[in-house]
This record gives structure tokens, C-alpha cells and sequence, in this order.
């Protein structure tokens, strides 16, 4: 019997996730499973809870803050939903990877804002901003360490998979510094860096779930297939967000890729589809170090002038589809129809 504090009724914060998760359309019988995975969810949550505390309280509290701000829990709502898609009555089991894949997503974005100094997050103030530099970058690591002790629970191909994850992220953001402020590193780079840092991810906790599950080779593979295909599809979709979004909806202020001169897709597209004098103009304004509102707001007016919009929202449409076609392994049933919502809804979302 697990040991798993209940409550009444399951947290609406994840039912308002799960709902935001799954694009535009009117959920229908999916609404059924809302409830089944706000409750897994909330489990997951209490199992990650518990990993947190330090002896020393200031770190309890920034790695807290951090776990409240580092990201929309995307990820073990994908692990719990495939889980259950390969029959699971119960998501038990996952608990404690579900736990582990989110604080290791947690860490990369703490490490991210001490890299890119960023001020905001989900509307409240970064890691750097609220607790300074220093505990920031311990918290994050902190976080790392506390990720691998919950993954001990499993077996050892479970924990490298984990560790090649946090390798192939360590890789991805040395590959991206690598192409700051040069447009011309090409989409290649482009997707090499968003593989590693978002894909890698991902794949492997979907992997890890359906290795739990006991499910076939094949069946792995087509688990990290779709893992990796979401990640790429939400990375590009936030990029173009950071372009084209509504700041208030995402809790952080755009152009963030523009300020720290990070090549991403939309500004790839955009280099590519400008005539001379604009290209010229553009490559200009993206490698200055210090930019000013007036730069930025110059370089949105010519990422809209290329279209880039409409072309990146379709790449990420592509890479939905083909997380949609690795579902063909599965059991037809409400779950798999809803990670199929859950992976066109990354390349739709609005936040």
C-alpha cells in the first residue's frame, strides 16, 4: 500500500496544466482523465517534496523556490499519461523518476538563468535575482544530486540513462555558447543544441518509464522517439514565444534569445528569408553585445517582415506529427488519444 498522503480531492493547479497542455480543442471524454492524472501528479509532486530538505534551511527554501518556478511539470504529466497508456493502473512505480526528470529539468533552468542573467521567470524573480549568484548555482547543483538519489530507486540502466541525459544537457549548452551571436551557424547547430538540451530529456524519461513498465525494445525506442520529438516541438515553440508571445501569459519578458544573441530557429528563418540590405541589417543588430528596446523592437519587426513566424510554427507542427506517428505502438485508447493532444498542444501553446 503506498505510503502516500491523500487529499480530498486531487490539486487544480495540475488539472489547469493538463488542460492548457492539450491545445485549443474542447478536451470531450479526455475530461475523464483529468482528475486520474491531477492525483498522479500530486503524488509525484508529495514524492519530490520530500527529497528536498538540507540541513541547511536557506538551501530547503532556494531549492523550494526554485522546484515553484523551474518550469510547467510538462514532463511527468508525459511520463505519468504513457505510463498509464502501456496499462498501468497505477503510476507508483514512476513516482520517484517522474521526481527525478523534473528536478534535473529544474537544475538546467537555474544553470540557464545564472548563464543568460536572467531577471524573471514565470513571473517571479529568477534564482540569481532572488537569492544571488553563488547559492543559485549551488542550488542548482544541489538539485542534480538530489535528482540522481531518486533515481538510485531503479535499476542501473535507469541511472544512465538519467546520466546520459544530464551529459547530453552539459553538451547542448556548450554547443549553444559555442554559436552565440553567429547567424551563420545554421539550423544543424540549431538543432543539435535543442536535441540536447530539451530532447535528450525527454526521451529519456519516457524511455525509463516504459523500461519500468517492462514494455519491448521496440516500444522504448518509440517512447524516447516521441519524448525527443515533444521536446523539440515545445523548444521551438518557445523560442517563437519569446519572439511573438504575449509576455504576460509567459511570466518573463521576449526577446531574451535577441539580448543574449542565441541563434534560435526564428532568427535562423528570419537571417535566411531577409533580402540583402535587411540581412545585412539584421546580422548587425543580433551580434551587438548591449542592445537597446529600440534594437530589439527592430529585430521583431524584421523577424515579422521574413514571415518568420508562420514558418517556425510549422517546423513545430512537423515535430509534433512525428511524436504523434510514434504513438503507433501503443493500444488505441483515451490515453494515447491524449498524448496526442499532449504533443500538438506543445507546438500550439500560447504560454
Amino acid at each position: 500500500m503506498s505510503s502516500t498522503p491523500r487529499s480530498e480531492s486531487p490539486d487544480n493547479s495540475f488539472e489547469v496544466l493538463v488542460s492548457q497542455s492539450v491545445g485549443t480543442e474542447p478536451l470531450g471524454s479526455l475530461a475523464d482523465l483529468l482528475p486520474v492524472l491531477a492525483r498522479d501528479l500530486a503524488d509525484i509532486d508529495w514524492r519530490l517534496q520530500r527529497i528536498l530538505g538540507a540541513r541547511y534551511a536557506t538551501l530547503t527554501e532556494a531549492a523550494s523556490y526554485a522546484c515553484s518556478t523551474g518550469g510547467k511539470r510538462v514532463r511527468p504529466l508525459l511520463i505519468a499519461a504513457y505510463f498509464r497508456a502501456l496499462g498501468a493502473s497505477s503510476v507508483e512505480k514512476i513516482h520517484a523518476l517522474a521526481g527525478a526528470f523534473q528536478l534535473i529539468h529544474t537544475a538546467s533552468l537555474v544553470h540557464d538563468d545564472v548563464i543568460d542573467h536572467a531577471e524573471a521567470r514565470r513571473g517571479r524573480p529568477s534564482m540569481p535575482r532572488a537569492y544571488g549568484l553563488p547559492l543559485a548555482i549551488v542550488t542548482g547543483d544541489y538539485l542534480f544530486v538530489r535528482a540522481f538519489e531518486l533515481a538510485a530507486e531503479y535499476p542501473p540502466s535507469i541511472i544512465l540513462r538519467c546520466g546520459e541525459a544530464c551529459a547530453d544537457l552539459v553538451e547542448g549548452e556548450v554547443i549553444q555558447e559555442e554559436g552565440r551571436f553567429d547567424l551563420s551557424t545554421g539550423k544543424d547547430h540549431y538543432f543539435r543544441v535543442v536535441e540536447r538540451k530539451t530532447g535528450a530529456i525527454v526521451a529519456a524519461g519516457l524511455a525509463s518509464a516504459t523500461e519500468i513498465a517492462g514494455a519491448d525494445p521496440e516500444v522504448v525506442e518509440a517512447a524516447a522517439t516521441y519524448g525527443r520529438s515533444v521536446g523539440i516541438a515545445f523548444q521551438i515553440r518557445d523560442d517563437l514565444l519569446d519572439i511573438f508571445g504575449d509576455p504576460d501569459l509567459m511570466g518573463k519578458p521576449l526577446y531574451s534569445d535577441f539580448r543574449e544573441g542565441n541563434p534560435t530557429l526564428p532568427s535562423l528563418e528570419t537571417y535566411a528569408r531577409l533580402d540583402g540590405r535587411r540581412q545585412t541589417e539584421f546580422e548587425r543588430l543580433f551580434q551587438l553585445r548591449r542592445k537597446h528596446a529600440r534594437h530589439l523592437l527592430r529585430l521583431h519587426e524584421l523577424a515579422e517582415e521574413a514571415g518568420a513566424e508562420a514558418i517556425v510554427a510549422e517546423q513545430a507542427r512537423w515535430w509534433a506529427d512525428k511524436a504523434v506517428r510514434s504513438l503507433s505502438v501503443l493500444p488505441p485508447g483515451p490515453y494515447r488519444t491524449l498524448l496526442e493532444r499532449l504533443a500538438r498542444g506543445q507546438a500550439e501553446r500560447r504560454y
